[in-house]
Order: C-alpha cells, then sequence, then structure tokens
C-alpha cells in the first residue's frame, strides 16, 4: 500500500476522534450534527481518495507495461542474440570435428602406411629393395643417365647396386646400399639400460664394419673401379646414429676408402660430381672450340680481303664517274655555246653583202 494513504487513513482517524471528543462535550445534538458532517466529510475524503488510487493504481499499471515491454524487447533481443551466437558456435564446432575426422582418418591412414612401412622394412630383401629404389631415385634425379648404371657387374662378377661412369682422374664410382635396420633396433629398444645399450651398441657397430668391409672388398677395384666407394644408408636416423655413436666405425670406414652417406648427403656429393663432370666435358671440348675458333678467325681475315677488294672496287668506280662528270659537264658547255650564236643575224648579213 503507498505510504500516502497510510498517512491520510491516520489523519482522518485522529479527526474522527478529536470530533468524537468534541461532539461528547458539546452535547447530543450536536454531536449527531457533527456525525453527520463528520460522515459526509469522510465520505468526500473516502471518494477522493478512491480517485487518487484509481488514478496511481492506472499510473502504475502504465509504467509496468512499460517496463514489461521494454523487458520483453531486450530479451527478445538478448534471445536473437543468444541464437545467432550458438548457431555461429555449432557452426564452427561443426566444421572443427569435420577437420578433426579429417584428421582422424589421415592420421588412420598414416599409421596404416606406417605398419605397412615397418613390415616392409622388417624383411631383409625387401629392405635392400626399398634402399635401392631410394638410391635409384636420387641418382637419377641429379646426374644424366649417359653417367649412371644401375646393377652393374663388374669384372670379377660382383653386381654394384650403381655405378657412377665418371670421367678420369675419378673412374668409375661404386654405390651399394645397406640398411643396418636390426641392430639400430636393438639399439633404440635398449633404452636406459647401460648393459643392454652397450651390447646394442657393439652389435650395431659391428654390423655397420661388416658392411664396410664387404664393400671395400668388392667394390674398390684397382684399375677397374675409382679408389673409393660409398655407402648408402637410406635413413637419416640410422645415419646420424652411426655417425654420433660409432666415430672409431665411421674413421676406420675412411681409411678403408669407403664413404658412408644419407640421402641428404648423397644429394650434395652427387651434385659435387656434377659440376666435376661438366668441367671434364668443357676440358674435352676445348680443341673443339679452338679449332672452330680459328675457323672464326679465317673466315674473318677472307672477309677483311673482300671488303678491301670491293673498296677498291668502289674506289674505281668513283674514278670513272668522275670522268664521266668531266666529259658531261665538257659536253653541256659546248652545247650552251652553241645556243647562245645568233644565227638569224650571220644569215642575215651573208644576203645582204
Amino acid at each position: 500500500m503507498d505510504p500516502w494513504i497510510v498517512v491520510v487513513v491516520a489523519l482522518v482517524a485522529l479527526a474522527l476522534g478529536a470530533l468524537l471528543a468534541l461532539a461528547l462535550k458539546r452535547g447530543g445534538g450536536q454531536l449527531a450534527a457533527s456525525l453527520e458532517q463528520l460522515a459526509h466529510s469522510q465520505a468526500a475524503a473516502q471518494q477522493q481518495m478512491a480517485e487518487t488510487l484509481r488514478a496511481q493504481e492506472r499510473a502504475v499499471a502504465q509504467a509496468l507495461e512499460q517496463r514489461l515491454e521494454s523487458f520483453g524487447q531486450r530479451v527478445g533481443e538478448r534471445l536473437k542474440t543468444s541464437a545467432e551466437e550458438s548457431q555461429g558456435a555449432l557452426k564452427a564446432l561443426g566444421e572443427r570435428l569435420a577437420v578433426i575426422d579429417q584428421a582422424r582418418e589421415t592420421v588412420g591412414k598414416l599409421a596404416g602406411e606406417v605398419t605397412s612401412l615397418q613390415a616392409l622394412l622388417a624383411n631383409k630383401q625387401a629392405r635392400g629393395a626399398f634402399g635401392e629404389a631410394q638410391l635409384e631415385a636420387v641418382v637419377r634425379d641429379m646426374l644424366p643417365a649417359a653417367y649412371v648404371e644401375f646393377q652393374a657387374t663388374l669384372k670379377g662378377g660382383t653386381r654394384a647396386d650403381c655405378l657412377l661412369k665418371l670421367p678420369p682422374p675419378l673412374g668409375p664410382l661404386c654405390i651399394d646400399a645397406k640398411f643396418p635396420r636390426e641392430a639400430y633396433d636393438l639399439l633404440r629398444q635398449a633404452g636406459g639400460d647401460a648393459a643392454l645399450r652397450t651390447q646394442a651398441l657393439r652389435a650395431f657397430q659391428q654390423a655397420v664394419l661388416k658392411h664396410v668391409e664387404d664393400i671395400a672388398a668388392k667394390y674398390v677395384v684397382p684399375g677397374e673401379t675409382a679408389e673409393a666407394a660409398l655407402m648408402f644408408v637410406p635413413s637419416e636416423a640410422v645415419y646420424a646414429e652411426i655417425h654420433d655413436q660409432l666415430g672409431d666405425a665411421v674413421e676406420r670406414a675412411r681409411r678403408r676408402r669407403v664413404y658412408i652417406v644419407s640421402p641428404t648427403t648423397l644429394w650434395a656429393v652427387l651434385n659435387t660430381l656434377r659440376a666435376v663432370i661438366k668441367d671434364t666435358r668443357l676440358k674435352e671440348q676445348a680443341h673443339l672450340i679452338q679449332a672452330e675458333v680459328r675457323k672464326l678467325l679465317e673466315d674473318m681475315a677472307r672477309l677483311d680481303e673482300r671488303v678491301t677488294a670491293l673498296g677498291k672496287h668502289f674506289a674505281q668506280a668513283t674514278d670513272d664517274v668522275r670522268k664521266i662528270q668531266i666529259t658531261t659537264d665538257k659536253l653541256t658547255k659546248t652545247g650552251q655555246r652553241i645556243d647562245e650564236l645568233d644565227l638569224d643575224d650571220e644569215q642575215g648579213k651573208l644576203e645582204g653583202n
């Protein structure tokens, strides 16, 4: 209830109490008149109070309606914004889920390929074929076919995975693909166990040195091949482990003139060899270039002679033209003198005589 209404009711009650007390003092007749007047006043006050209450009720209802309408609009806008944000979030979530599904499929395929590769590398013959295929891909990409022969057979009957037909003084260079996978796997599986790691490292070194000795014995043949050979390791991880853990084996391989290379280092070696081949070819073609230069000089000399002769012809022609011009000048002057003669006047003089 409005506090003003409570105040008005209290004032009316006080007024009634005062009038009642006054009436009791003045007597019964005056009391009745006072009560009647009080009743009229109370009725008027009640009517005015009712109108005030109705006006306030209408104002409160109108304000409440406006606030409810404004609140409803804000709530609607908020719900619309929330719906749009939710829709955008759901769309983004759907896209991310699609990407995740695609990535999951890719990971599944990759896992299958890794499993297939592991199964392939577990077989020694398949592993050898893998190394040879990778070796062939790198070599074909770097050198002309005329300087490369795969599965080349040497005079002793041994067969090299790749033979590079390099010009002198290098000579034919053999490359053999080796992949000591079993020993490398044992080294990885040893983990932090010092005893197992030492044993696996020893086995790994023995496997590498065996490959080095086989290559040195088969593919470094005096008088037939170059003084060195390459051992191609088709795995960068295995190559890094060899150079990191087996320094003595690498040094022994160098003394045996067997150089261990990976796909990356083989690319660098072949790039250098390609430059050597190009330089050698230029040197081989130098005498041909010199012969062509000599022919060019001879042609230049003949051209100079012909230009000189042509200059003489031009000089003779110029002199002939000069003489012709002198003759034509004489003829022109003679014609002018003939034209200047007055033949009619001379004829008259002759007739008069």
